[in-house]
């Protein structure tokens, strides 16, 4: 596991949240359109720590379109949790 790599994804996604909730609440006009486009950058970071947590430093630096958006993707091999 690219544990630089990872932590940095995950650092940005905690900072990401709590931008998230800190401007929600202190501004009440904060909106869906904010909040949309926020959470499309924390889960960028929250699915990029997983999907990449085996690349290397060189594919990461500098990251390519390709790699950004396929990092970027709902991982597809991480089981969900949930209640049967």
């Amino acid at each position: 596991m690219n544990k630089k790599l990872v932590t940095f994804h995950l650092n940005e996604a905690h900072e990401q949240l709590q931008a998230i909730l800190d401007e929600m609440s202190r501004d009440d006009d904060y909106g869906y359109g904010e909040y949309v486009v926020e959470m499309q950058h924390l889960y960028y970071h929250l699915n990029t720590a997983w999907n990449a947590r085996d690349a290397s430093n060189e594919e990461a630096e500098p990251i390519s379109d390709g790699l950004f958006n396929r990092w970027g993707r709902f991982p597809r091999d991480l089981p969900l949790m949930q209640v049967d």
